[in-house]
C-alpha cells in the first residue's frame, strides 16, 4: 500500500479590505476563486453593488479571467446561481520550498562565466518578500508589493508578525546581490519582489496568482517561483497562469520540488507544460554518514537547514531523547506532527546532546529545518527514514550502541532531495535543466547563510536568463529558454554512464555556452506519452534553428537496435542561415515485447563538431505513479450544507470508492463517497449533509478498481468540519 500525500487546503486567509458589517467573522469564513465570462472588472463591480457582503479580494485578467472571493458560505449561497459564473476552484496552499545549510557553501557567481550582468533586465522574485535593506540588495531592487498584507512594503515577514522568513531573500542575492565581496548570478538584474507568502513561508494560490498578474502589469522580463505543492498534475488555475504568462512574453523559472529522490516526485506547478522547471545539482563534496564496524551498517545523514555542519572524528553513543542527561551522547527522536524539528532538538541540546539523528515516522527520506535566528540550535541536526530509525532503536536498546562518523567524495551529480518526474497525465519530462542547489550561500535578513533545495537551483537559471536576456535583447522567451536546454551538458554516473531524463532533463545549464550558441532546439525534450496498444507509432516534432549566417547541416546518429522499439529518424537536415525547420521523431513500440513503466534516454543529433543529447521517453501501459491524488472534502462554495469533493486521477479507472476509518481503532466508520464513473483529470461530486453524517479526523482508504479489474489503494486523513 503506497502512501496518498494529503494536500491541505487553507480556506481562512489572511487577505482583506475595509471591513463590511455584514462580511462574516475570520473563522465562518471561506475564499474561493471564481472563473467568469466577460470583463472581471465589471463583474466585480457588479458583485459589489449587489452583494456588498461578498469581498473581492482580487482580480484576475491577465492570465487568468476571474476574481477571488471572501465570506461564509451562508452570505455566498445566493451567487450559485449568476449566469457569468464558469467555475468555482478551491484555494489551494502553497510552500516556499524546504531547504537546509552547512557550513561549506557555493556562491552564485560563480556560475557567470560570461561578461554579461544582467544590466536592463528585470526579475520578479515571487516568494517570501524580501530584505529589501540588505546591503547587497537595496541597490538593485526597484519595486514590489505584498500580496499577504496588501501593501507596498514586500519586506520579509519579522518576528512580531508570526514566524519569522528569509526564503525570498536568499533567493534575490543569488540572482541579482551586488556586494562588494557577495555578488549573484546576475548581479546588475533589476529586483522586483512580491510577497506572496506569509509567516512561516506558506500563502495560496490567491496571492500567487495576483502577484503573478502585478508581475506582468510592471512589464517584468523573467518570474522565479521557489515554491509549490505535492500533486504531481495539472493544478489550475495556477498552471494556467504560468503558460499565460510564457505566452505574453515572460519567462517563467519554477522549482521543481524537494521530494527526490523517488520518480514521480515533482510538483505543481513545475508540473506546468510552459514552466522552465529546475532540478538541483550538487558540487563535489564529502557527505557524512554513521558506520557500525560490527555489523557493517552505513546510515546516510541528511543534514538539516539552521544546524551546525556533522563534523565528528570520534564514536558516539547513540540514545533514545528520552533520557535524562544526554551529555557526550547523540540523541535519536521519532518525527511527530505536533511538536516543531526546532524544539525536539533545542530540549536534546539542553540536555547535552553532541548531535540529534530524527528518524521519519512515514516510508521514505525527509528534508526538514531547525531555524531560528533568534536562539539558534548549536549541535547538528540530521533525518534518516523510518526503516532507519527502527534498526537503530532496535540496536540501541539491546546494549549500549555507537557509531563513527565517516565520509565519502561525492562527485558532481544530481542533488538527492531533487524531485524526479515525469509529470502524470502528459508524461512530460521535468525537470527541464538542473543548476547547483546544494549548499548556496546567499543574503538573508541581517546576514549570510547557505541553504539547499531546488528553491536555490531555481533563481540560478532565473539569474541565467537575466544574462542572455541582456546578450540577445531580441530573442523571444522560446528562443532564451531553450538556447538554455540546447547547451546544458548532461551529467555521467560515476561509471560515466547518463543519468536518466527524470533526473536531470537536459543536465546542468551553461551561461556562455548558451549566449554564443549557433543552434537551438525548440522543445528538445521529448516525450512521446504513453503506449496503451500492442503496436503503436508515436510522433513529436523537433524544430531546430541557426542562428549563424551559415547554411548548417544536422543528421542523428541511429540508435542501437532494442527489441519492442523502431526509431523513424529524419536523413540529414539542412538548415538556412537564421531559420527555422521542423522535423518529425517517430517511434515503433510494441508494447509486448518491452516491460510496463518508464522507458527513457537520449537521441544524439550532430552538427559539425557539436552533439547534442535529446532527452526521450514514453510510458509503457503503467507506471509506479499514484493513479489518486489530491482529496479535498469540503463545504461547497456558496451554501452550508451541501459537501464538494474532489480528486485527481491519473488513469482511466473503473471505480473509486472512499472508506473512513477511525484513527484509533481502525475500526470502519462508513463509505464516504464512490465514483462510479470516474474520469482522467479533476472529479468532482456533491452530498448533502445528511448523506455525510460523521465529522472529526478520520484515516481514509481510498481503493481504485483498475480497468484490467485488479485493485490499488492508498491511505490518507481527511478532516470533516460541520
Amino acid at each position: 500500500m503506497r502512501l496518498l500525500i494529503k494536500l491541505t487546503i487553507i480556506l481562512i486567509i489572511t487577505l482583506t479590505t475595509q471591513p463590511l458589517s455584514v462580511l462574516a467573522s475570520e473563522k465562518d469564513a471561506v475564499s474561493v476563486i471564481i472563473e467568469v465570462e466577460g470583463d472581471p472588472e465589471k463583474r466585480k463591480e457588479y458583485l459589489q453593488t449587489y452583494f456588498p457582503y461578498v469581498e473581492v479580494v482580487a482580480t484576475y485578467d491577465k492570465l487568468f479571467n476571474g476574481l477571488a472571493l471572501k465570506s461564509s458560505p451562508r452570505n455566498l449561497t445566493e451567487m450559485g446561481s449568476l449566469d457569468f459564473v464558469k467555475a468555482v476552484h478551491p484555494v489551494r496552499t502553497y510552500k516556499a520550498l524546504s531547504a537546509k545549510s552547512k557550513e561549506t557553501a557555493v556562491t552564485p557567481y560563480n556560475l557567470n562565466n560570461t561578461t554579461y550582468t544582467g544590466k536592463g533586465v528585470k526579475v520578479a522574485i515571487i516568494d517570501t518578500g524580501i530584505d529589501y535593506n540588505h546591503p547587497d540588495l537595496d541597490v538593485n531592487y526597484v519595486d514590489g508589493y505584498d500580496l499577504v498584507d496588501l501593501d507596498d512594503d514586500p519586506m520579509e515577514t519579522l518576528l512580531d508578525q508570526g514566524i519569522p522568513t528569509l526564503h525570498g531573500t536568499h533567493v534575490a542575492g543569488i540572482i541579482g546581490a551586488d556586494g562588494e565581496e557577495f555578488q549573484g548570478v546576475a548581479p546588475d538584474a533589476e529586483l522586483y519582489a512580491y510577497r506572496a507568502l506569509g509567516p512561516g513561508g506558506s500563502g495560496t494560490s490567491i496571492q500567487v496568482i495576483a502577484a503573478m498578474e502585478q508581475a506582468i502589469r510592471d512589464d517584468v522580463d523573467i518570474i522565479n517561483l521557489s515554491l509549490g505543492n505535492s500533486v504531481n498534475g495539472p493544478d489550475f488555475p495556477t498552471s494556467v497562469a504560468v503558460n499565460r504568462a510564457v505566452k505574453l512574453g515572460v519567462a517563467v523559472v519554477i522549482a521543481n520540488g524537494n521530494a527526490g529522490p523517488a520518480d514521480w516526485t515533482v510538483g505543481s506547478p513545475a508540473t506546468a507544460s510552459k514552466a522552465l522547471s529546475v532540478g538541483a545539482s550538487t558540487y563535489p563534496e564529502k557527505t557524512p554518514y554513521l558506520y557500525e564496524s560490527f555489523l557493517d551498517k552505513s546510515i546516510p545523514l541528511i543534514s538539516m537547514a539552521g544546524a551546525p555542519e556533522w563534523d565528528f572524528s570520534r564514536d558516539y553513543q547513540i540514545v533514545s531523547s528520552n533520557e535524562d542527561k544526554l551529555y557526550g551522547k547523540i540523541a535519536l527522536i521519532e518525527r511527530g506532527n505536533k511538536i516543531p524539528f526546532y524544539e525536539k532538538a533545542k530540549v536534546a541540546e539542553e540536555k547535552g546532546a553532541e548531535a540529534v539523528i530524527i528518524y521519519n515516522n512515514e516510508k521514505g527520506n525527509f528534508n526538514g529545518s531547525v531555524v531560528n535566528q533568534q536562539n539558534p540550535i548549536k549541535i547538528p541536526v540530521a533525518a534518516v527514514s523510518k526503516k532507519t530509525g527502527q534498526w537503530l532503536l532496535k540496536n540501541l536498546e539491546e546494549k549500549s550502541f555507537y557509531m563513527d562518523t565517516k565520509y565519502k567524495e561525492v562527485p558532481s551529480t544530481i542533488a538527492s532531495f531533487s524531485s524526479r518526474g515525469p509529470v502524470t497525465v502528459s508524461w512530460d519530462i521535468k525537470p527541464d535543466v538542473v543548476a547547483p542547489g546544494a549548499n548556496i550561500l546567499s543574503t538573508v535578513p541581517n546576514g549570510y547563510a547557505s541553504l539547499q533545495g531546488t528553491s536555490m537551483a531555481a533563481p540560478h537559471v532565473a539569474g541565467a536568463l537575466a544574462l542572455l536576456k541582456q546578450a540577445h535583447p531580441d530573442w523571444t522567451v522560446g528562443q532564451l529558454t531553450n538556447a538554455l536546454k540546447t547547451t546544458a551538458q548532461p551529467l555521467t554516473s560515476a561509471n560515466g554512464m547518463l543519468l536518466d531524463p527524470t533526473l536531470q532533463g537536459m543536465g546542468l545549464i551553461r551561461p556562455q555556452a548558451a549566449i554564443q550558441t549557433d543552434t537551438i532546439l525548440h522543445e528538445p525534450l521529448l516525450s512521446f506519452g504513453k503506449i496503451e496498444q500492442g503496436n503503436e507509432q508515436k510522433t513529436v516534432d523537433l524544430t531546430i534553428e541557426n542562428t549563424t549566417s551559415q547554411e548548417q547541416d544536422y543528421h542523428f546518429i541511429i540508435p542501437d537496435q532494442e527489441k519492442g522499439l523502431r526509431w523513424l529518424l529524419p536523413q540529414e537536415v539542412t538548415v538556412k542561415p537564421h531559420s527555422k525547420q521542423t522535423v518529425q521523431v517517430k517511434l515503433d513500440v510494441t508494447s509486448n515485447w518491452i516491460e510496463e513503466g518508464i522507458h527513457q534516454g537520449y537521441l544524439t543529433l550532430n552538427s559539425g563538431s557539436n552533439s547534442f543529447k535529446l532527452p526521450y521517453l514514453f510510458l509503457n501501459k503503467s507506471g509506479e505513479y499514484q493513479k489518486a491524488m489530491g482529496l479535498e472534502f469540503l463545504l461547497k462554495p456558496f451554501s452550508d450544507d451541501t459537501f464538494v469533493y474532489r480528486m485527481y486521477l491519473t488513469e482511466e479507472l473503473e471505480h473509486v470508492a472512499v472508506d473512513l476509518y477511525n484513527p484509533h481503532t481502525l475500526i470502519h466508520e462508513k463509505t464516504l463517497f464512490e465514483i462510479e464513473e470516474p474520469v482522467v483529470g479533476m472529479n468532482e461530486g456533491f452530498l448533502d449533509e445528511k448523506e455525510v453524517e460523521v465529522s472529526g479526523q478520520y484515516k481514509v482508504l481510498i481503493t481504485l478498481t483498475l480497468k484490467d479489474g485488479t485493485y490499488d489503494s492508498y491511505l490518507t486523513e481527511l478532516e470533516i468540519k460541520k
